[in-house]
């Protein structure tokens, strides 16, 4: 059965011509930041075979975060280009399940990261606090387990309600009724969204309540150092992490607010607000992932090394 779509499937706007290419540059930039990050810790894996704890959520964030840009660029070109495909049976669901399964994933390994840098540098003499601190070697891995698990919960619900979102359209769309079309919609929409916003809702708290412990434990050790009549030479080091951890809770929090957004007025897609957070939602796996590179010595020299032998191959081309 054919839905009513018009009759040219290829008649991009120049507002989706400026979309795509904004999107294209951020999401390839993105993706080869975290092939980066990723091929650093496969090929550390390989000579030591073991990763620490920070290499590992590291390694699994930019797996989630390659996939992430690469499945929604893919999402939002064919939306652009080819919009008839996305009605055939079953891709809607596959795309909606794909989306909600590594966004909620990016989210859950990001706040996974700040509770593991909240545990192993902040410094509180709570008796659950340090058995965290001796045992959070082994609890990363079942983080990183619980993350996935949780991020497959919230795809249930998606698949069933695109499911029937689905078939609704097509039912509506063949007779003609789109009145019956926007209200049984928005009625099976509102599951889903209230369960995906549930869900990175939680990630979001945690990841809240690990910076805010992990930011007063700094201050309160730079106070420490300040008053202290011995000058302590870590005191830059706190500094750094302390604005370090800040710009990752700025950068995650303009996300989460954009994702939300984005959710809230999807069906608006020409609006100029959703194109802002469009664009802010392909830029925060960019741009975290260059905060995490440096924050990170041995990554950022890898990176300022690899620069100069990218632009000699371009400059030979």
């Amino acid at each position: 059965m054919e839905t009513c779509q018009p009759q040219n499937e290829f008649n991009v706007s120049l507002y989706d011509t400026i979309v795509m290419a904004v999107i294209t540059v951020q999401t390839f930039a993105g993706m080869l930041i975290n092939t980066l990050i990723v091929a650093v810790h496969c090929i550390a894996w390989m000579k030591k075979k073991n990763l620490t704890s920070n290499e590992k959520i590291l390694m699994f964030l930019g797996c989630s975060r390659f996939w992430l840009l690469c499945i929604t660029w893919v999402y939002t070109f064919l939306s652009t280009i080819y919009p008839r495909l996305l009605y055939v049976n079953t891709v809607p669901q596959i795309f909606s399940v794909l989306l909600s399964f590594l966004i909620s994933s990016d989210l859950w390994v990001s706040a996974c990261l700040c509770v593991f840098y909240c545990v192993k540098i902040a410094n509180f003499r709570h008796i659950f606090f340090n058995y965290l601190k001796v045992n959070i070697d082994r609890i990363v891995p079942w983080l990183l387990l619980g993350s996935v698990f949780l991020s497959l919960l919230i795809c249930i619900p998606v698949y069933e309600i695109t499911h029937e979102v689905q078939c609704y359209y097509l039912n509506a769309t063949f007779l003609g009724n789109s009145w019956t079309l926007n209200v049984e919609i928005d009625k099976h929409v509102f599951p889903a969204f209230f369960a995906s916003g549930f869900g990175f809702s939680m990630a979001f708290v945690t990841l809240i309540l690990s910076v805010l412990l992990l930011l007063f434990s700094l201050w309160r050790h730079k106070r420490k150092m300040q008053t202290s009549s011995v000058k302590n030479l870590s005191m830059k080091a706190h500094v750094k992490a302390m604005k370090v951890i800040m710009s990752f809770f700025f950068t995650y929090s303009i996300y989460f607010t954009c994702l939300i957004s984005s959710m809230i007025y999807s069906t608006q897609t020409k609006n100029p607000l959703m194109f802002l957070c469009l664009v802010l939602q392909y830029a925060f796996p960019l741009v975290h992932s260059l905060i995490l590179i440096f924050s990170n010595p041995r990554l950022e020299k890898i990176l300022l090394r690899t620069l100069p032998c990218v632009k000699c191959k371009v400059c030979i081309r």
